[in-house]
């Protein structure tokens, strides 16, 4: 990536025998969100503290605008860096907290006051300079630790865990905020998050870590669609995963047959069905009978667990008014789109 604002290049970190970034490489390029996930240990917040100089490099590289950092301190690499405890100052008001950064670079105080009431503006708290942060929500909290982190104007900013603290409702309304703010200021930023939902309504490439290393990167849909490995397809929450044996157009799989997409080599798979893909009929229609173990109401639609007639067992996904009951008999078919087949079995 020509364009990279940020570059990783094979950047290794070791803490005695274990290794927390093994080789990583990685670009943003400049007005990028990149989304880190990963279960904890994965080495996702060890990789946002080595792009801030919070820690140092056992091997690789980290590049800003194409400029190595080996041995720029942190205050000097003009990135801005949000921790999820937010730390902001208690004796100073929602402004000095705010103002901050821009004036420990020393900018004008007339033209500090404008951004930081322009930036709290912005975040949704126009007026609230005075306030004092033991005032403030949780929510709120969130917001003058967004508006102080971007006052100085990083080239960069980092986000870890920016939203954990926050119920799911907040969360939720406050991602959609965030992205929006982003592509208004044309802010680069770099986050990581172990909530999946966050990540794929925040970024524009989504990228899953596993033991220090990168298991998968693309865009939200790229990742959701094609997981690749087992390991990423279950961090996603998928676990109706089987192995088979492809032949032409199909897979023989403990639950039957499965149709395959296009081009699939022959030979041994893992095999993904998505929930949405798993059809419910009557038991006695074509398909595999199943029966009704557990139902869990999500919003819109029902998760409905199943133990199948043959095989590991199955999640469907049915609309409310379509879920059958608990200890129900079932016929369940699989769509083909929403089959996906991932890396061989053992591989």
């Amino acid at each position: 990536m020509t364009d990279a604002l940020l570059s990783l290049d094979a950047a290794t970190v070791r803490f005695g025998a274990r290794t927390a970034l093994d080789a990583v490489s990685l670009d943003a390029a400049a007005h990028e969100i990149v989304c880190v996930l990963g279960p904890s240990g994965s080495g996702k917040s060890t990789l946002l503290r080595a792009v801030a100089g919070l820690q140092p490099l056992d091997g690789g590289r980290v590049l800003l605008d194409g400029a190595d950092q080996a041995g720029v301190p942190a205050h000097r690499r003009g990135v801005g860096l949000m921790f999820q405890d937010h730390q902001l100052f208690p004796q100073r008001d929602v402004g000095g907290n705010v103002a901050f950064g821009p004036r420990m670079h020393k900018m004008p105080r007339e033209a500090r006051d404008r951004r930081t009431a322009e930036l709290l503006d912005l975040v949704g708290l126009p007026g609230a300079a005075t306030r004092p942060v033991a005032t403030l929500s949780g929510g709120e909290q969130q917001r003058v630790a967004l508006a102080r982190a971007l006052a100085p104007e990083p080239r960069l900013l980092m986000l870890d865990e920016p939203l954990g603290q926050l119920d799911r409702s907040l969360r939720e309304r406050l991602v959609v905020e965030l992205r929006r703010l982003f592509r208004q200021l044309g802010t680069t930023v770099l986050a990581v998050t172990h909530d999946q939902g966050e990540a794929f309504a925040l970024a524009d490439r989504v990228v899953v870590m596993r033991d220090g290393r990168i298991e998968r990167s693309g865009t939200p849909l790229e990742v959701w669609q094609r997981p690749d490995s087992e390991f990423v397809a279950r961090f996603l929450g998928f676990d109706n995963i089987t192995g088979g044996t492809v032949s032409g157009a199909v897979a023989a799989t403990a639950w039957g047959e499965l149709p395959v997409p296009d081009g699939t080599p022959d030979g041994e798979h893992l095999i993904l069905v998505r929930p949405s893909g798993v059809r419910l009929g009557p038991p006695d229609t074509a398909g595999l009978r199943c029966e009704v173990t557990s139902r869990t109401f999500r919003g819109g639609h029902v998760g409905v667990m199943l133990r199948p007639e043959r095989g590991p067992a199955l999640e469907a996904e049915c609309a409310l008014r379509e879920a059958p009951e608990l200890g129900a008999s079932v016929g369940a078919s699989f769509e083909a789109a929403d089959v996906v087949v991932l890396s061989p079995a053992g591989g």
